[in-house]
């Protein structure tokens, strides 16, 4: 109910006449910060839940992440269907010439797979390891919303890198752990080997 916030106040501000001289800029604006404030928290929850000692909080990560392709799936529609008024040639267009939206659609289909196969079946049906290799297309993603919003803004980038910094920590965090995981099977081979050889 939390998650669904966000959307909620746009349909009050809208029904009462607050989204300002152009609507159409604020809805893109407010979904666009949605849609990486959910990628930054789905991204945060496996660090938090190792760090605070919360494994439970792994039930929430698909279904925030699920929240974040919602978000970008109504950003992406105010676009193709407030915006552009479906004009399929201009839209192929604007992603062709302008590199913020090509950015942005490109993170968008990167997406796209991750949203379909969220459920239990889909885990199944490609294996635990090609499902998690799968879901690390997250990553790409989030580096995706970031560039997209830094090159659209231009002049103020507070907001873009405040996101960028928070992207950089947790995928920093990630390589750590991969890192230290990787040095401790290559130290404990190494004892079974010197043990074996004695």
């Amino acid at each position: 109910m939390l998650c669904l916030v966000p959307a909620a106040r746009l349909g009050w501000k809208a029904f009462h006449g607050g989204l300002g001289p152009n609507p159409i800029e604020f809805i893109t604006h407010e979904t666009g910060d949605w849609i990486l404030i959910f990628l930054v928290l789905t991204l945060a929850i496996t660090p938090a839940r190792k760090l605070l000692g919360f494994p439970d909080l792994i039930r929430f990560r698909r279904m925030v992440g699920l929240f974040a392709f919602f978000y970008s799936f109504l950003h992406f529609g105010t676009w193709i269907g407030l915006d552009k008024f479906f004009d399929w040639p201009e839209m192929v267009a604007d992603v062709a010439k302008r590199r913020y939206i090509t950015v942005g659609f490109t993170g968008f289909l990167l997406m796209i797979p991750l949203a379909v196969t969220s459920t239990a079946g889909w885990v199944r049906r490609l294996g635990g390891k090609r499902w998690q290799a799968l879901h690390r297309l997250i990553y790409l993603t989030a580096v995706a919303g970031v560039v997209h919003y830094y090159w659209l803004v231009k002049s103020d980038v507070r907001k873009p890198v405040m996101y960028g910094s928070m992207v950089f920590l947790l995928l920093a965090y990630r390589v750590t752990v991969r890192l230290q995981e990787r040095r401790r099977r290559a130290a404990g081979q190494a004892r079974s080997l010197v043990s074996t050889a004695s």
